[in-house]
């Protein structure tokens, strides 16, 4: 069996911005296969040796692909991107703790100017790790990533064609590739990716794969999140506004299954619980009580605050709070924590509403 090498490099993007259209009424794509063999992500440094992972490499083998000058957020939660290098300049965007940014310009009179994807902007050097130290702490905090090429990338049980299909990704969302695995790409095998969906019930979320020719692969850090991403609109309640915004203050905090407390660690359900609780409102533990419960309403009718549901129509196994223009934001996975995302990232398949306001 002959591999066929992959190069990846690390990225650091903000956050698909774009809206895209619902996945359950794009074409879908994949290809079928005889069958599928595991392997680490590999490539070439460039030296002749091509088995050589992130992990593995020294500081003096090969830089994190992607980066010249690595930075890594040292902050307990976000720390500030501005326009200019004061505290009275503009807030453009956050960069979330162990997030990676390119350093465009070293430390000036205290401050440092990034880039992170779209983002770009001065942040504070003193809470910035750079040099030697944050490219061995990139390969530690990194994650190899499957980012859907096409709207409504079929994610199956399995990795066959006539497995069940158990939701659809939109263009530009990420899933994290299980234990920094791939398939093989030799004619026979190698068509899939075994990735990982978000969800409440387990640690680890659902195991699943896609077609590996309709994702690109990549090993990413944390991303920088853009001022736009945190607005939520006009003519919210009070009540809404302040439940959105005590929920972003919580961006980039960790996941954590089975957790209930914020600050300290949440997992997707126990992160709306723990937001409608602190402002008087009780609502059930789990994603699939909480669907259960509130008001149906339709994706049209959504308010920020309102909750939104993935999985299947039978079984719900992920939730996340609506918070205007396109977005929602959730506890995700132990890779991104408490993060902000496209509403269609994967497909919803019900809308609650708890709030009467």
């Amino acid at each position: 069996m002959i591999r066929k090498l992959l190069k990846f490099s690390l990225v650091c993007v903000t956050g698909t911005l774009v809206l895209t259209a619902n996945p359950r009424t794009a074409m879908a794509y994949e290809e079928g296969v005889a069958g599928f063999t595991a392997d680490k992500i590999s490539f070439s440094t460039g030296s002749g040796d091509e088995g050589n992972t992130i992990s593995s490499l020294s500081n003096y083998e090969i830089p994190i692909p992607g980066f010249t000058n690595i930075g890594i957020a040292d902050v307990d939660n976000n720390l500030n991107i501005r326009s200019g290098p004061s505290e009275d300049s503009k807030l453009v965007g956050k960069l979330p703790k162990n997030g990676g940014c390119e350093i465009l310009e070293s430390n000036k009179d205290g401050w440092t100017k990034i880039n992170s994807g779209k983002v770009t902007g001065y942040v504070k050097s003193m809470y910035l790790i750079t040099g030697s130290e944050a490219t061995q702490l990139a390969k530690k905090l990194g994650n190899y990533i499957a980012t859907s090429n096409t709207n409504g990338l079929r994610v199956r049980k399995s990795p066959s064609t006539d497995s069940e299909v158990i939701d659809q990704i939109a263009k530009g969302e990420d899933l994290i590739v299980l234990d920094s695995r791939i398939i093989t790409d030799d004619q026979e095998h190698g068509k899939w990716v075994q990735v990982r969906l978000d969800s409440d019930d387990s640690e680890d979320g659902t195991e699943a794969y896609v077609a590996k020719e309709y994702v690109d692969l990549s090993f990413q850090l944390i991303k920088a999140v853009s001022i736009e991403e945190l607005q939520y609109g006009s003519d919210v309640s009070s009540v809404r506004v302040n439940l959105i915004n005590m929920a972003k203050q919580h961006l980039g905090e960790a996941y954590v299954w089975g957790g209930t407390r914020l600050g300290v660690g949440v997992d997707c359900s126990g992160f709306t619980q723990a937001l409608y609780r602190s402002l008087g409102i009780y609502i059930p533990r789990t994603s699939r009580e909480q669907a259960r419960g509130g008001n149906s309403v339709s994706a049209s009718n959504l308010k920020p605050g309102d909750l939104v549901f993935y999985g299947s129509s039978s079984y719900i196994n992920h939730v996340a709070m609506y918070i205007g223009n396109g977005k929602v934001i959730h506890a995700s996975n132990r890779r991104d924590g408490i993060k902000i995302s496209n509403m269609y990232y994967r497909s919803p398949v019900k809308f609650a509403r708890y709030i009467s306001e």
